[in-house]
């Protein structure tokens, strides 16, 4: 059995970053060599001299969600908050509820546009019943796309470490990659923030490939691991793609002896759960692979990702592909160095 207390360090509250750099290249970089355990510093803006030509980046390009929501409880008058966590085939949002006192099933929440409450527009969420994770299923009284009532009633949902109630005007652009094209993510897949369309057309411009897929993050990939033993954890599940044509470039890549380099580890978890069935072959579904030490490897060469919060199922992602031990002395360099910790934060490329 493993325990959970080696995935932890110590990181000053000072280190977190709460606000995104002025501009998405300019974040450090810690270089991480597995081969000869060295590690040493450098920006993002430089990643495509770590690269060769025929390697292929591989892109998840979800789509960040306004999935925070404010209403009032209609019987009670009381202020509610929600976060969108995903819907089902007949309509029905699956939520995340908070509220002073107990919320009963068949109480209706009225939403009230989360950057202009004084507008008129309601929309009413009809709460059916919450599961035993504490999630709520509600009918949404409207037959309008529930991503455009969610753009007109939602906000960005950052993370609570941010401690701000609403997205900034900065936060609606940088806590959405570039590249994002997929609606589905309530949480943003944080190692792609650092590109730049000059970024990537540097990188292809040396002869790299640029693969996409899509893994909706959802709130189980954030969610601590409450069990002392990371056996014995349940990750929730996810929905992912891997398309035809990414699946033919990757096999491409692997041929003509190039690396398969993930952007974070959304991208890891799509590819690898594809792996985990055979060769990679264009696939969709929910994935629920929780990838910890010892894990063999199949699709994934190289590895860049953020800086992850103690006794995460991210770190001990990043730990399986590394070494517990090296990824320990890492971050413990990380944070001597100052860098920047969590999703506005700088970046791990793992070689």
């Amino acid at each position: 059995m493993t325990s959970l207390d080696a995935f932890d360090y110590h990181l000053p509250p000072e280190l977190i970053a709460t606000e995104p750099t002025r501009q998405r290249d300019q974040s450090r970089l810690l270089v991480v060599n597995r081969q000869d355990r060295s590690i040493h510093h450098s920006m993002i803006s430089e990643l495509p001299q770590f690269l060769n030509p025929r390697d292929c980046l591989v892109l998840n390009d979800t789509r960040v969600l306004s999935a925070r929501l404010f209403g009032v409880r209609q019987a009670t008058g009381g202020k509610w908050e929600g976060l969108y966590l995903g819907s089902n085939a007949e309509g029905e949002w699956k939520l995340m509820s908070k509220t002073r006192g107990k919320l009963m099933p068949g109480e209706t929440i009225e939403l009230t546009p989360a950057h202009n409450r004084s507008e008129h527009k309601q929309l009413s969420l009809v709460m059916q019943s919450k599961d035993e994770e504490g999630y709520w299923t509600a009918t949404v009284q409207s037959t309008e796309d529930h991503h455009l009532l969610l753009s007109h009633f939602g906000t960005m949902p950052l993370p609570p470490y941010m401690k701000r109630e609403l997205a900034t005007e900065e936060d609606w652009e940088r806590y959405q990659t570039v590249y994002a094209n997929q609606p589905g993510a309530v949480a943003a897949p944080t190692a792609g923030l650092h590109f730049t369309p000059e970024l990537l057309a540097c990188c292809t411009g040396k002869g790299v490939e640029v693969a996409k897929v899509t893994l909706h993050v959802g709130i189980g990939t954030f969610k601590p691991i409450a069990c002392e033993t990371l056996e014995e954890h349940k990750m929730h599940s996810e929905w992912c793609e891997l398309p035809d044509e990414s699946a033919s470039q990757l096999n491409r890549t692997r041929a003509e002896g190039g690396r398969i380099v993930a952007v974070g580890t959304t991208s890891v978890r799509t590819l690898e759960s594809v792996a985990q069935q055979g060769p990679l072959q264009a696939w969709q579904g929910e994935t629920d692979i929780f990838i910890y030490p010892p894990y063999q490897f199949q699709a994934v060469d190289c590895l860049l990702t953020n800086f992850h919060l103690p006794k995460s199922t991210l770190l001990v992602l990043v730990s399986a592909f590394a070494d517990a031990e090296l990824i320990q002395e890492a971050y413990e360099k990380a944070v001597e160095a100052k860098y920047r910790f969590y999703s506005y934060g700088d970046a791990m490329l793992i070689l």
